[in-house]
């Protein structure tokens, strides 16, 4: 059985010393994967977004063993889970900034995904903790100054809403950030929650309501936790991207002229917002293989806004495995 495994590429690929590789090129649109300054603007968000989150947990900290407030500790508990997650984010920015190399091909941006998956895992953690301790506090509530609750927990509800402004606005799409984000909005709310109890504190005596509060945290953190995880384990699994129709794709290139049929197809992505596909597609007879390859590149981008598709044109004796059709029955 023959095979023309002739290859063609819709984008320009530079290597490694700034020369073309060896891939042929597809339609005239060469975007690379070396994202210089991909991380300065998500940087300076985070590093931002550090400085406040820290100074308010040390606030909260301190108002929080002179108050006696837990829902107060575990708004400063959950800060410090956050400014860990914020620093880790700041590290894997700069990581994923880096160029790429013979080693890493596709550069270190998949550091993004994996420092999302390690903020909702430890989201998760600071969950379940919040919940344990609330609990224990039902049987035996403590004394509370409310007072100090509810100043320190204000000034930790200014924090959050300042550093959410400033990750939402400039911190760009990358998952990792969200992934910041996601801590800094759950405190957020959390906050909301310790200013409610320390007016009930302060204004009915009502201890409980400190722990309910933390309780109310601790569901919102886990919340925050699951959806974060859910989807950078996507992304890690190499599933297909969030409003992406697989089966629309496959539609577009069998359609596409010269193209017999495709089989083999593949999408994916190395962070959320920038798909990757691959194909083999049969050629019908007469058709040129780069000419249908980049002609397959031209249509994905038009109907799908992907910019990066390897295409591998093939002789009509190769084997077909279609995703989204069921094999015929002999």
């Amino acid at each position: 059985m023959s095979h023309d495994h002739e290859h063609a590429h819709t984008h320009d690929h530079e290597g490694e010393d700034g020369h073309e590789g060896s891939g042929e090129k597809g339609h005239g649109h060469g975007h690379g994967h070396d994202h210089h300054g991909h991380g300065d603007a998500p940087a300076r968000a985070l590093g931002a977004a550090l400085v406040l989150t820290a100074s308010v947990m040390v606030v909260e900290v301190v108002v929080g063993f002179w108050s006696g407030s837990l829902a107060l500790l575990a708004d400063a508990g959950h800060m410090l889970n956050d400014a860990a997650a914020l620093g880790l984010s700041l590290l894997v920015t700069w990581v994923a900034a880096r160029p790429r190399t013979v080693r890493h091909t596709f550069g270190l941006r998949r550091a993004e995904v994996v420092g999302a998956f390690v903020n909702a895992v430890s989201l998760g953690v600071a969950g379940i903790l919040v919940i344990h301790e609330a609990v224990q506090r039902f049987g035996a509530a403590p004394e509370i100054r409310g007072v100090g609750m509810l100043v320190a927990a204000t000034l930790g509800l200014v924090a959050n809403l300042a550093s959410a402004w400033i990750l939402s606005r400039h911190g760009g799409s990358s998952m990792n950030v969200r992934g910041a984000l996601m801590h800094v909005l759950s405190d957020v709310l959390g906050s909301i929650a310790a200013i409610v109890a320390g007016g009930l504190v302060l204004g009915l005596g009502w201890r409980l309501a400190d722990p309910i509060a933390s309780l109310l945290i601790a569901v919102l953190i886990l919340f925050g936790a699951l959806r974060l995880l859910r989807d950078t384990a996507h992304v890690l699994m190499e599933g297909a991207p969030e409003g992406l129709d697989v089966a629309a794709i496959e539609r577009t290139i069998q359609q596409t002229e010269g193209v017999l049929e495709v089989h083999d197809l593949h999408v994916w992505s190395i962070v959320p917002g920038e798909p990757l596909v691959t194909a083999h597609v049969v050629l019908r007879p007469g058709a040129h293989g780069t000419g249908v390859a980049r002609l397959v590149g031209v249509q994905l981008e038009h109907a799908h806004g992907v910019h990066h598709a390897t295409i591998q044109p093939e002789s009509p004796e190769a084997p077909l495995v279609s995703l989204t059709k069921k094999p015929a029955k002999p």
